[in-house]
C-alpha cells in the first residue's frame, strides 16, 4: 500500500505512538486521517486533513458510531492500549480483565466494525501495534503480556480471514518506546516516531510483520530455543539495571 491519498483511522491518537502515526501519515500524503481518542478534544494536531473522532475500545456503541462516521476508511491503525501493571495471580482481577478487554476484545471489536468498510473500499489494510511482550513476560507484566499475546494471535487469525476480501493485515512489534505508557519503565526506549516509519515502510513492501527494534528481534529469535535460556538471560539483563 502506498499511503499517499489513503484515508486512515488511528485509535489512541491523542498521544504517544498513535499521535506519531497521525503525523507520519500526514507527512506521507494521506488524504484524510480520523484521529480517534476517548476524549477527542485532547487532540492537538492542527491540519485540515485531521478529523477528530471519539472511539473508546471499551464502549461498543462508540465503535459502531465511529464506523458509521468513517465509512470511507482504507487504512485502519489499531494502536490504542493500556498498561495497568497488574500481576495475573495477585493483581486486581478487574485490571487483568481491563487489559484483555482493551487489547483483545476492544481491538477485535474495531476490526469487526471496520472490515466490511475496508472490503467495500477495495480491501485496504489493517495495522495492529503489538509488543515484544506478546512473546515473553516479566513478573510485573503478566496481564499486559497475556493480552498482547492474545492480540498477536488474533492478528494472525484475522489476516487469514480477511485475505479473501483483499485486506492486508500487519502486526508491528516493539520493545519500549518513550511514551507515557512506558513512563514506569527505566530501561532503553526507542523514539516513538520509529514505529510508524517502520510500519508504513512495511506496508509499502508488503511486510505482514514488522520488527521495529533490536530487542524485539532478539526476543523473536529466542523463541526457537529453550525458554529457560532466554529467561536466564532476561534475569541477567533486568538484574543489571
Amino acid at each position: 500500500m502506498d499511503v499517499a491519498d489513503q484515508i486512515a483511522l488511528v485509535t489512541g491518537s491523542n498521544r504517544g505512538i498513535g499521535r506519531e502515526f497521525v503525523l507520519e501519515l500526514l507527512e506521507r500524503g494521506a488524504r484524510k486521517v480520523y484521529a480517534t481518542a476517548r476524549r477527542p478534544e485532547s487532540l492537538d494536531i492542527d491540519d485540515s486533513r485531521v478529523v477528530p473522532l471519539r472511539l473508546d475500545l471499551l464502549d461498543h456503541e462508540s465503535v459502531v458510531a465511529a464506523a458509521a462516521t468513517a465509512g470511507d476508511v482504507t487504512l485502519l491503525v489499531n494502536n490504542a492500549g493500556i498498561s495497568t501493571g497488574a500481576r495475573l495471580v495477585t493483581g486486581d482481577l478487574a485490571d487483568v480483565r481491563r487489559e484483555m478487554d482493551t487489547h483483545f476484545w476492544g481491538t477485535l471489536d474495531v476490526i469487526r466494525a471496520f472490515s466490511p468498510l475496508l472490503a467495500a473500499n477495495g480491501g485496504g489494510a489493517i495495522v495492529n501495534v503489538l509488543s515484544a511482550l506478546s512473546w515473553f513476560a516479566t513478573p510485573a507484566s503478566g496481564s499486559y503480556s497475556a493480552a498482547k499475546a492474545a492480540e498477536w494471535s488474533m492478528t494472525n487469525s484475522v489476516r487469514l480471514e480477511l485475505a479473501p476480501q483483499g485486506t492486508f493485515v500487519q502486526g508491528v512489534l516493539l520493545g519500549s518506546a518513550d511514551t507515557d505508557l512506558s513512563a514506569r519503565y527505566d530501561g532503553p526506549k526507542i523514539d516513538p516516531r520509529d514505529v510508524p516509519r517502520r510500519s508504513l515502510d512495511g506496508l509499502s513492501n508488503g511486510s505482514i510483520e514488522v520488527i521495529v527494534d533490536d530487542w524485539s528481534a532478539m526476543v523473536k529469535a529466542s523463541l526457537a530455543g529453550d525458554p529457560a535460556d532466554f529467561y536466564a538471560k532476561l534475569g541477567e539483563l533486568l538484574g543489571a539495571r
